[in-house]
């Protein structure tokens, strides 16, 4: 069974997470306190960021995107996950995550110092948050009526953005998206890997984690 280094709230665990569960791959999971990084998964992966998985066939997979691909590849390679075409996929996910999480990341944490208001680095994810809107006037998901690998890999961010202020997102002009988000927050595949666990400790087994989805695809 591989093992999965993890954090519930990390938006880049979650979207490991979900793709695990979508195929239905088990893990031995290590939940980690970001403050308090187990020195195993520092030794496989110095960067020392999370997810780290390590399995027997791949060696250490320690970014989230190719860890959904290897759960998505390996394991249900003909799921409907991957209908939109994997590299165009993960050519709009790392275009996401290289221009959507830098000025979240300084809305979500914003600084009293900062020059400039919290309202400017949210208006700088706007040009994303009109994409997915309108990527979602005639579909349920972003790319059609099931979900996919970029609904997995940009819903934990969309998330976090969301929470920030949710009285503004509320009243933004996104309902589409809006309405994307409530659905995914109570689909079965996102409940299903928010579950808490505590922390793992050095020198002890993990906690094994298969969530049982009525859709898996394997």
């Amino acid at each position: 069974m591989a093992v999965l280094y993890s954090f519930r709230r990390c938006p880049y665990a979650m979207r490991a997470r979900m793709a695990l569960a979508w195929c239905g791959v088990g893990v031995e999971l290590r939940e980690v306190l970001l403050r308090d990084k187990p020195p195993s998964m520092l030794a496989v992966s110095p960067k020392a960021t999370v997810p780290v998985l390590i399995s027997e066939q791949e060696g250490v997979l320690d970014e989230s995107l190719d860890i959904m691909l290897w759960a998505l590849l390996r394991h249900a390679p003909h799921t409907c996950a991957l209908g939109g075409g994997v590299a165009d996929q993960c050519a709009l996910i790392n275009d996401f995550d290289r221009r959507f999480k830098p000025p979240l990341d300084r809305y979500k944490y914003h600084s009293s110092d900062s020059t400039l208001p919290a309202s400017y680095f949210r208006d700088q994810c706007a040009e994303w948050l009109r994409r997915l809107d309108t990527m979602l006037v005639q579909h349920v998901y972003l790319l059609g009526s099931e979900p996919q690998l970029l609904d997995m890999a940009l819903l934990p961010f969309v998330r976090q953005f969301a929470h920030v202020d949710r009285d503004w997102f509320g009243n933004a002009p996104y309902k589409n998206l809006q309405r994307w988000l409530h659905a995914w927050l109570e689909h079965e595949l996102f409940t299903s890997i928010m579950g808490k666990y505590k922390p793992w400790q050095e020198d002890t087994e993990g906690v094994a984690w298969s969530p049982q989805l009525s859709f898996v695809t394997n």
